[in-house]
């Protein structure tokens, strides 16, 4: 049996029996997901999450030392944002329109009065854009700040391009270690079943089928514009730009979204999502290794969507209507804060407190949301990382493209 089989039945087990203990005592659940449930879930997290910040860093040096000139990478780059930004407004576009027709908030009844939520300060972003830079490399790996990694690696790898024959030992030192790298994905992924399993069935089992009740038509509408965005946008782009199949992508895709799904963490499933997008989708390695890495860092598209249709939907349990310009005005800032709040601990919910304060409605409703929230960071997480491979996909398709039209020229 292949190991997508082994994820997928892994992941309709751990649904079923995290549904079965969301109706069990507290007696039974509390004791299973300590003592099992949860170390096995969090083992396999530290497992992949050991190996993040040196497959990144290997990776983004032999991809920008593979590109060789300069000039390429910063094309790349460019096409990158530009290709990030706008699939996140399209997705808050999307989210909007769906909580609009759908109505989420005026679909039960909502205590307000004694809701309350502290709401993190996000720095200003010239702050993050000047902090790109590190001071002390060697920190940004310890801290895990993915754009200071990114920046140094990039760093990196123009030099081994530029000094060329020079630093070819250190080249093949590197290409060693992301030999090694990739033997370590592929052996923890051996437990990605059971990680899966332990994870969905503990994510679940602790949110509490009960509790879901008037949160029902929010989750709806969320689930229903990320189903809209991955099913159209992509599946246009990947069509009409990068001249590809999307049922294939998606069917090749699919063991990282499903391990997406489970560990609910765009950097914890890169490792996966860049050796799928490179041995399953034929994505060049100097671009998988780039655009992906930066994409688990800005690309926000599932978070988009959900603050989108949770302003909608605070909006409507607060009985506050939203102009033309609020619209515009959430569109904006949730598309600047997704560059802007990089590397933010629980950004989607720093981001979303950013947008209420920009339309005027209550950074408490925040808590309405809370705690259905882990369960649909799942499907945004398997949404973010489509979102960067499809990118990928599409750079590295028109950049073969253009070299085999120079090369009959």
């Amino acid at each position: 049996m292949s190991l997508t089989k082994k994820i997928i039945i892994a992941l309709i087990l751990g649904v079923i029996t995290g549904i079965g203990l969301s109706f069990a005592p507290s007696s039974l659940y509390g004791p299973l997901d300590t003592y099992l449930l949860g170390p096995v879930g969090q083992i396999f997290l530290n497992l992949i999450m050991m190996i993040v910040v040196p497959i990144v860093f290997v990776s983004i040096v032999l991809g920008t030392a593979g590109l060789g000139d300069p000039a390429k990478l910063g094309k790349i780059g460019i096409q990158t944002i530009l290709f990030y930004m706008v699939t996140t407004a399209i997705a808050l576009i999307i989210g909007l329109g769906v909580a609009y027709i759908l109505e989420p908030g005026k679909a039960g009844t909502f205590d307000t009065s004694n809701v309350e939520y502290e709401s993190q300060e996000a720095p200003p972003i010239m702050d993050t854009l000047v902090n790109i830079i590190p001071q002390n490399p060697i920190e940004a790996m310890t801290s895990g700040n993915m754009l200071q990694i990114i920046a140094f690696a990039i760093f990196i790898g123009v030099a081994l391009a530029v000094l060329g024959e020079k630093t070819i030992g250190i080249y093949r030192l590197f290409e060693q270690a992301n030999d090694l790298l990739i033997f370590l994905v592929n052996a923890i992924m051996k437990l990605a079943p059971y990680g899966a399993f332990a994870l969905i069935a503990s994510a679940i089992g602790d949110a509490g089928l009960n509790a879901l009740g008037p949160m029902v038509m929010y989750m709806v509408a969320v689930i229903l514009a990320l189903i809209l965005h991955g099913a159209i946008t992509y599946s246009l782009a990947i069509w009409g730009i990068g001249k590809g199949s999307p049922l294939k992508f998606y069917k090749g895709f699919f063991p990282a979204m499903s391990l997406g799904f489970s560990t609910s963490s765009s950097s914890a499933t890169l490792p996966v999502a860049m050796k799928t997008a490179q041995e399953n989708l034929g994505v060049r390695k100097s671009v998988s290794s780039f655009v992906q890495p930066l994409g688990a860092t800005i690309n926000m598209d599932g978070t988009a969507i959900m603050q989108a249709v949770a302003t909608v939907f605070i909006a409507q349990v607060y009985a506050t209507s939203l102009g033309v310009s609020d619209i515009v005005m959430i569109i904006l800032t949730a598309t600047l804060a997704s560059i802007g709040t990089a590397g933010v601990p629980g950004v989607g919910l720093v981001m979303l407190a950013m947008v209420l304060n920009q339309v005027n409605l209550p950074v408490e409703g925040i808590a309405l949301i809370i705690g259905v929230d882990r369960l649909l960071d799942m499907l945004r997480t398997s949404l973010n990382i489509t979102g960067d491979a499809a990118c990928a996909y599409i750079i590295s398709e028109n950049e073969r493209r253009k070299e085999e039209k120079a090369n009959l020229t």
